[in-house]
């Protein structure tokens, strides 16, 4: 018997069953379903988190100070570190939270004392005016770069440059208006910048609080890194004191956490392919009883034992499959909603596609085996002689 003539009486069968047949596919549908929209959810989740990593900047240190000793580095410390050829930048952050007044409108931000420096290593964008310059820091000005909301919860307006703040009771020029964020990790739309020296002077501390360091090239952040330690472990004499953050790591460790994520979750969600692979196997071994008589005049009219096996385990792979375009749809579905509700990027890439579809034929095939063999094991007199 062809191959094509086998697959149109199997779909023959099926169709004659159209309730029981998608009845026994829905395990399968909603094993696809299970499996392709966690696996595609958590693709989603580590492309978003790993993009909002690398807007940070892929070259990229963060020194934090974890002691509660002074470190009493300064600004012309951080240039002896820039003279190392691994390393791009370093520019020391100090980081306070204060009340903020413009007019009779005041609340609370975060301050961040920076120099021009911390712009070029991490990108931050202006939409209005300027950064903090060189001269800013040099005589200590008082001027002042604000984040979206700041300018729009103090001033009601985005056209916010030339006005005052008032920090600490000193009044602070606005000289800049930082573009929207587009990541939670650098958010700085509630933030206000301000010369690092005057930071210092306002909040009477000349303690950095972070420094962010850039490396000249993906290729020297390891380089960068050892070389900042060294500069560390010799100026501070103590490696408690600090933790280094290198977004290269961070970036690796993130992919591989979610690698294995995803086989967690895939195996658990796999189980319910399992199942609708067992609900196959019990309806084809109903089947088999149900048309023993069927079985028995193909085989007395010339019919081989193959040609039967190739039948019921064809209806099975059918099956299956069907469950798994129909599951393919449903998430495609499913992905849109989760995405728009979520505000992740997701989709169904052509290798899940691949995985659920093969899966699915692998169930199929699997759990036909046994009705089909024992289809094609029933002997013609036997068949014929069922009632």
């Amino acid at each position: 018997m062809k191959f094509s003539q086998a697959v149109k009486m199997a779909l023959f069968a099926l169709q004659g069953n159209k309730l029981r047949s998608f009845l026994t596919m829905l395990g399968i549908i909603i094993g696809v379903v299970a499996v392709t929209l966690l696996i595609s959810v958590v693709q989603g989740a580590t492309g978003k988190i790993t993009g909002e990593i690398e807007s940070l900047g892929s070259n990229l240190l963060q020194v934090s100070f974890s002691g509660t000793k002074a470190t009493h580095l300064t600004l012309d410390d951080l240039e002896i570190l820039e003279q190392e050829d691994s390393i791009y930048g370093a520019a020391g952050v100090m980081t306070r939270t204060a009340k903020i007044r413009a007019g009779s409108i005041e609340d609370s931000y975060k301050v961040e004392g920076v120099t021009r420096k911390y712009q070029d290593i991490t990108g931050q964008a202006i939409k209005q005016g300027r950064f903090i310059c060189d001269i800013d820091v040099e005589a200590h000005t008082y001027n002042a770069v604000v984040g979206i909301d700041v300018a729009t919860d103090l001033f009601g307006t985005e056209n916010c440059i030339g006005n005052t703040l008032d920090i600490g009771g000193f009044d602070f020029t606005v000289v800049g208006l930082l573009e929207k964020s587009d990541t939670m990790l650098a958010n700085k739309d509630s933030t206000v910048l301000i010369p690092l020296t005057t930071a210092q002077r306002l909040f009477k501390n000349t303690e950095f609080d972070a420094i962010y360091i850039s490396a000249t090239a993906p290729d020297t952040v390891d380089a960068a890194e050892e070389a900042t330690d060294d500069f560390l472990i010799r100026e501070l004499g103590d490696d408690d004191s600090y933790f280094i953050i290198n977004q290269s790591a961070i970036i690796d460790v993130t992919n591989e956490v979610m690698s294995v994520m995803t086989i967690l979750l895939s195996g658990i969600a796999a189980i319910s392919l399992v199942v609708g692979g067992i609900g196959i196997m019990n309806i084809m071994l109903v089947s088999v009883t149900e048309r023993t008589r069927e079985i028995g005049i193909r085989k007395a009219v010339g019919a081989q034992r193959s040609d039967i096996l190739i039948q019921f385990l064809i209806e099975a792979v059918v099956l299956s499959v069907a469950g798994g375009v129909i599951g393919l749809g449903i998430s495609y579905i499913g992905l849109q909603v989760l995405s728009t509700a979520m505000d992740i990027p997701m989709s169904l890439s052509l290798g899940t596609v691949a995985l659920a579809l093969g899966f699915s034929a692998f169930v199929g095939v699997v759990f036909g085996i046994y009705p089909a063999n024992k289809a094609a094991s029933l002997k013609p007199i036997d068949a014929l002689r069922y009632e």
